[in-house]
């Protein structure tokens, strides 16, 4: 099948590029640097040049596609609006590309704000909708296109898709720990991340672009919940650096803007995906990965 991914040069991206050569896929890969593009071709990887702000370079390349996977998002906190604009026009520019074609449309989303008090399935519709909720609502907006004849799939990512070389999260949370000298938790820290090895997450979508049926929600999950407490030690182990509690309502202060993620609830369940794909995780763990030095050693 010939893919088109967007984000293919990122840490989920590069996982999902190689799962897919592997499996015997022809992939494009969207690029905006020499370097990412140079990266692409380097692995036998078709290159169109853009980004998320060229909605129409997207679209040409989402008609020439037999299947597209969007992974590409800006991540920019600090002006999230400018994030979510573009992140819809790219996930409108895609669906209008594929009306009426029952092409393959498979979208990046997230577990977060799906549930509250209890772990997320698959059946948890997403509250976001509209250019001013998260990620522009594009995970709904991707959904409605089954209905104008696109087979959109919805991958539901855990908050942390570790491993070595992971830029995200969990490696924020580290650089916090060597910066204030702790490795720090909100509150009790008892609240709880799914998590995912990058590995066991390309493997899913692969999976997800085969075997999904048309408006399917996948979640890429391994462990239903790590608690901060544990991830905080476990950084503190692997870095030599104490372990102590931060108020939940000084979080924002001390770890900045991923304080607002690090006190949320974001566990996840992954039983309806695995029983719809036949997929089982088999990576590290997020708390082998740590202590295996992923994120940095003493």
């Amino acid at each position: 099948m010939r893919v088109f991914v967007t984000g293919a040069s990122g840490w989920i991206g590069s996982a999902v590029v190689d799962e897919l050569l592997t499996a015997g896929h022809e992939v494009t890969g969207l690029a905006r640097s020499d370097a990412s593009a140079a990266a692409l071709a380097a692995k036998g990887v078709r290159v169109h040049r853009g980004d998320l702000d060229d909605p129409r370079g997207i679209a040409s390349a989402a008609d020439a596609a037999e299947a597209v996977v969007h992974l590409a998002n800006k991540h920019d906190f600090t002006d999230q609006a400018a994030s979510n604009a573009a992140e819809r026009a790219a996930v409108q520019a895609i669906g209008d590309a594929l009306t009426g074609s029952g092409r393959p449309f498979l979208l990046a989303s997230g577990v977060a704000g799906l549930a509250q008090g209890r772990p997320a399935t698959e059946s948890d519709p997403n509250p976001s909708h509209g250019p001013d909720s998260p990620r522009g609502g594009t995970e709904n907006l991707a959904l409605e296109f089954v209905e104008r004849g696109v087979h959109s799939v919805s991958l539901r990512f855990s908050p942390t898709v570790h491993g070595t070389g992971d830029h995200g999260f969990v490696s924020v949370l580290a650089g916090v720990a060597r910066e204030k000298g702790v490795s720090a938790h909100p509150g009790d820290g008892t609240n709880r991340w799914a998590a995912v090895h990058v590995r066991d997450a390309a493997r899913m979508v692969r999976l997800g672009l085969e075997k999904a049926p048309a408006g399917s929600r996948l979640h890429a999950v391994a462990e239903e919940g790590v608690s901060t407490r544990a991830i905080a030690e476990a950084l503190g182990r692997a870095l030599g650096l104490p372990v102590a509690p931060v108020p939940a309502e000084d979080a924002a202060d001390h770890f900045g803007w991923i304080g607002a993620f690090f006190r949320m609830d974001l566990a996840a369940t992954s039983t309806a995906t695995r029983e719809l794909l036949g997929w089982t995780p088999t990576g590290p763990t997020l708390l082998e990965d740590i202590a295996a030095g992923a994120y940095g050693r003493r």
